[in-house]
């Protein structure tokens, strides 16, 4: 049986990635035959998904959350208050790390992408390099929070860590892979051309509306958690508050396909995680063993994609352990250099796509590189001192 949960994870795996199938399809189908063919027992896979309810709730919410208020004009609007400054770029960068942030990564590729191909065509910059803005960030600014990404928050729930921990711990090396990130970017072909000067009045309808929803779901986010109010529940409220203003939710807004995967691969992963010897790897101590959980850690990403590398490594942590850290940053991080790293990069492909930006597999990975790696060693010598200081 341990072969049979072993290959239906690695057939899964490889089926999020073949052409024109969608992402959840291969998962779904083989946790389906792990169930009916007794690789995990129904009451298992009960226990399971468990874990998984409260963060795959706040990723079904926060979406449509980010859909309502793109359609208020939300973003639009402060895209054009953006684009007064010297260098708009600058600001679009800090609009993405904080939306990554504080709504979560998927939010950001799916709707800041657009907006920012639309204002670099307007501005006749090019539009394939300031798409690339929201998927390097959905990788730099996603560690900070336990809402900033789905792995963040089924770590928080899985190991029972706050809010504060995250900021502690991931937040500094974020704010530095962000700062180091944009550097590089600077340095990329094209980064600097003059924009066009396109003078567009601000909606100031928009951010009336928007700006106080916003400034509710961040403060729900932070402060809630020290309540004890799940992120899920700020982003119903908002929605609801949203759905009043709209009156346009759909069921095409919900990431449907994006749960399907978390919910198949966290079965599959979960059966095979005792085979495949996760937990000798966190039974060092000191820098140099985080430093490997790092490396690890974002090998496992890029190669099975970051959701699958975490969830057959939870079984080994437990909460307090000192490879919790490094751990998180390298699933997060990982995606940056490879394509299919994170659902993000997908869903990031097939957005810009829509809208005739074409990117190889291949080019992803040059610019990430280029970005990617000083941002990484920023970021990471961050959090192994962070860690020694901590702890």
């Amino acid at each position: 049986m341990a072969v049979v949960q072993v290959s239906l994870l690695a057939i899964a795996v490889i089926g999020v990635f073949v052409p024109r199938l969608p992402s959840w399809l291969v998962p779904v189908a083989a946790a389906v035959v792990l169930l009916l063919t007794g690789g995990i027992s129904f009451s298992a896979g009960s226990e399971v998904l468990e874990p998984l309810v409260a963060p795959l709730a706040f990723l079904l919410l926060a979406v449509p959350l980010a859909v309502m208020l793109d359609r208020v004009g939300f973003f639009s609007a402060a895209a054009a208050l953006i684009d007064r400054g010297r260098d708009p770029r600058l600001g679009l960068w800090a609009l993405a790390a904080s939306v990554t942030t504080f709504l979560n990564l998927d939010a950001s590729v799916v709707l800041l992408t657009p907006l920012y191909i639309r204002f670099a065509r307007r501005h006749g910059l090019d539009a394939r390099l300031l798409a690339f803005q929201p998927v390097l960030l959905a990788c730099l600014a996603s560690s900070a929070l336990p809402i900033s990404n789905l792995t963040n928050l089924i770590a928080a729930d899985a190991l029972d860590i706050g809010f504060e921990d995250f900021l502690l711990r991931l937040g500094p090396a974020s704010l530095a892979a962000v700062v180091v990130g944009w550097c590089f970017y600077r340095r990329l072909p094209g980064s600097t051309d003059r924009p066009v000067p396109v003078h567009e009045p601000v909606d100031r309808r928009a951010l009336r509306l928007g700006l106080p929803i916003v400034v509710f779901v961040i403060l729900g986010f932070t402060v809630g958690d020290a309540l004890g109010i799940k992120a899920w529940m700020v982003a119903l409220v908002a929605d609801a508050v949203l759905l009043l203003m709209t009156r346009d939710l759909r069921w095409g807004d919900f990431p449907w396909g994006a749960a399907g995967l978390a919910v198949g691969l966290g079965l599959l992963a979960a059966a095979a995680a005792p085979h495949l010897g996760i937990d000798r790897a966190f039974d060092d101590g000191g820098w140099l063993a985080q430093l490997r959980t790092t490396l690890l850690a974002m090998a496992a990403a890029d190669t099975i994609n970051n959701l699958p590398a975490l969830l057959i490594s939870l079984p080994g942590l437990e909460s307090g352990s000192d490879h919790v850290w490094p751990l998180l940053f390298g699933v997060n991080f990982g995606p940056i250099f490879v394509l299919h790293g994170a659902l993000a990069g997908l869903l990031w492909r097939d957005t810009a796509a829509r809208l005739g930006v074409q990117v190889s597999a291949w080019e992803y990975t040059r610019v990430g590189l280029r970005v990617g790696t000083p941002a990484l060693l920023a970021g990471l010598a961050i959090v192994l001192a962070t860690g020694a200081l901590v702890d």
